[in-house]
């Protein structure tokens, strides 16, 4: 008997959808050098390209090792060409894809940005039709926003130089240590 899946609310589905053609238009808006670079990237960070490099170069050796008059003898100074054009290459390669993932990552973000900062508008006017409606009504308004301050327009520049003040620069912070904290004595034993 296959298994139902639950059905996905009509508003949940409109956004999964929305979602997903955002995806497919980047796919799809990629160049060739963009596809490319995906596919080298792709390549080698699969378990077949290390098996395959280890094949490769343990073949090499061995070839070079056993054979009489090898065509790159110890110390396999041919191996190491191939091997650091290869590194240079395929790390241009994943810089670039590092560099598109990043400027699609920041697409998204300054889009999260921009649906948030819609949601808090209307919230606000929301805030402010509620509050309007309880001033006729003569209810009080509730302990947590006395003073008003929820009905404000929430000022992005003035919370973003407050994060700067507070947050430390991560240029200048020091790194965090790896190493294990002191240890405070436990006053229980086991």
């Amino acid at each position: 008997m296959p298994v139902s899946t639950p059905r996905v609310p009509e508003l949940a589905a409109r956004n999964i959808q929305a979602i997903a053609d955002l995806e497919r238009t980047a796919r799809q808006d990629r160049t060739r050098l963009d596809r490319f670079t995906d596919a080298v990237t792709s390549a080698a960070g699969s378990p077949l390209f290390l098996v395959a490099h280890g094949l490769w170069f343990g073949g090499w050796i061995a070839f070079n090792v056993l054979r009489p008059g090898p065509f790159d003898p110890y110390p396999f100074g041919l191996l190491m060409l191939v091997v650091s054009l290869e590194a240079i290459f395929l790390s241009a390669a994943v810089l670039m894809t590092q560099n598109r993932m990043q400027r699609q990552a920041d697409k998204r973000a300054h889009l999260d940005l921009q649906v948030n900062l819609l949601a808090e508008q209307e919230l606000t006017a929301i805030l402010r039709m509620l509050t309007t409606l309880s001033q006729q009504l003569g209810v009080e308004p509730a302990p947590a926003d006395a003073d008003g301050e929820l009905l404000e327009q929430t000022d992005i520049h003035r919370l973003s130089a407050a994060l700067d003040r507070e947050l430390p620069d991560p240029a200048t912070a020091p790194a965090p240590s790896s190493a294990p904290g002191p240890r405070t004595p436990s006053r229980h034993r086991s």
